[in-house]
């Protein structure tokens, strides 16, 4: 049963009621209260304060302030008058109908308020779609008139290369025809020679008039040309990294394996910032690369799957699953060993083993296991199928396989 407050106190004037409620000592949040235009509740368990109002007042202009041990209304009387009392005289099935319209009537408000919040949100994402939708609309826009000048201007270049070679073709085709017709016998003529840059390095002349010497030949001097630039080698060596530790305190090791992973690190993701660009975002997903390698594994499209494995391990290599995956490919296309290092890779990541990555760990060990059978070393694959039953021992199927293998060691010993 609750503990009814009795020691309140109010005061009034004619348009306003003030009612002061000492808290008892409990947090501000766990005050509730709940104010119509005939009731007023404040329930701070283990307390309670109820009152039926003389008069009805205007709750939606009444105010209440909380805090500070006290909890203070101040509320908006609907008729200029004074009060009696500030408690109405009812009876108990009165009460019970008064409590009941409350409740159902702040039930109402809570309700409108989450409709207005609800469609709020939902215009503001409609508002931020249409937004999106927009920006990638010009965006798209954006890099079409970019290709549309690109094509533009090659097929401008295109056609001036072929109004040029016509032209050539043209003026070649004239000389031919001024030369058969004997127009230019007294011309001297270039002869070409067969050379890298196709310069002429000698112009015969020949001369039909009536001259006593006949033909005449003149060599032509050859443009002075610079020399070859000499080749070289630049030789670089780099300043060791020098950690300031102490010899006594010295982690040489440690250090070095730390910069190999940076090292590692930075070129991969050089690698995958060039070979990232022309992707498109959900590509850029390891989840959304997974699902797609994992489709493509049930169409059979075994190579596929591989592709989309390998991009998804590129962005994350901390998935246990994409190894796992890629290794079960591996064995459909026979690459064995490749199954064996994706399947301890992700047995690596897999680590500590715990419940919750068990079935992960029997994937792994069952594929590893069937990888290292087809290759003849029945041994490495009965320990991983053993490995496999101790995390699943009421698998028949797999007890079955793991009976097979140890029948085939016994009959080759």
């Amino acid at each position: 049963m609750p503990l009814i407050v009795r020691d309140h106190t109010w005061t009034q004037n004619q348009n306003t009621v003030y009612i002061s409620v000492p808290l008892k000592g409990v947090k501000t949040a766990n005050v509730h209260v709940i104010c119509t235009d005939e009731y007023l509740k404040v329930s701070f368990p283990p307390f309670l304060f109820e009152v039926f109002l003389f008069g009805p007042i205007n709750e939606e202009k009444s105010e209440a302030k909380i805090g500070n041990g006290v909890a203070v209304f101040t509320l908006q009387k609907r008729r200029d008058e004074l009060w009696e009392q500030l408690f109405t005289n009812i009876d108990k099935d009165k009460q019970k109908q008064i409590r009941e319209q409350a409740i159902l009537k702040v039930q109402e408000k809570e309700a409108e308020k989450s409709k207005a919040k609800a469609a709020r949100i939902q215009q503001e994402k409609k508002y931020a779609l249409e937004t999106m939708m927009k920006l990638e609309n010009e965006e798209r826009d954006r890099i079409q008139k970019m290709k549309n000048e690109e094509c533009a201007r090659a097929t401008a270049e295109m056609d001036f290369w072929r109004e040029t070679q016509r032209k050539t073709a043209e003026e070649n085709e004239n000389q031919q025809k001024l030369r058969g017709t004997g127009i230019l016998d007294n011309q001297p003529v270039c002869q070409k020679t067969e050379c890298a840059n196709a310069t002429p390095a000698v112009t015969v002349l020949h001369n039909t008039g009536n001259t006593t010497s006949g033909q005449i030949s003149k060599k032509q001097k050859p443009k002075d040309l610079p020399a070859p630039r000499s080749a070289g080698c630049i030789k670089i060596n780099f300043t060791p990294r020098v950690f300031p530790t102490a010899l006594r305190e010295s982690r040489v090791p440690e250090e070095e394996e730390w910069l190999k992973k940076q090292a590692e690190a930075r070129r991969a993701v050089d690698t995958d910032l060039a070979e990232l660009d022309d992707l498109k975002e959900e590509e850029r997903n390891p989840d959304w690369l997974k699902e797609k390698g994992d489709k493509l594994f049930m169409a059979g499209n075994y190579q596929a799957a591989v592709n989309a494995y390998n991009l998804a391990i590129k962005l994350n290599r901390k998935i246990p699953a994409l190894f796992s995956n890629r290794a079960a490919c591996h064995l459909k296309l026979r690459n064995l060993h490749k199954a064996i290092e994706d399947s301890s890779q992700a047995l690596e990541l897999l680590t500590p083993a715990v419940a919750a990555n068990a079935p992960g760990r029997l994937k792994a060990h069952v594929r590893r296991g069937t990888a290292f059978c087809e290759l003849e070393l029945y041994v490495e694959g009965l320990t991983d199928y053993q490995a496999a039953l101790r995390i699943d021992p009421h698998n028949e199927a797999l007890r079955a396989d793991t009976d097979k293998i140890c029948e085939i060691i016994q009959g080759t010993t």
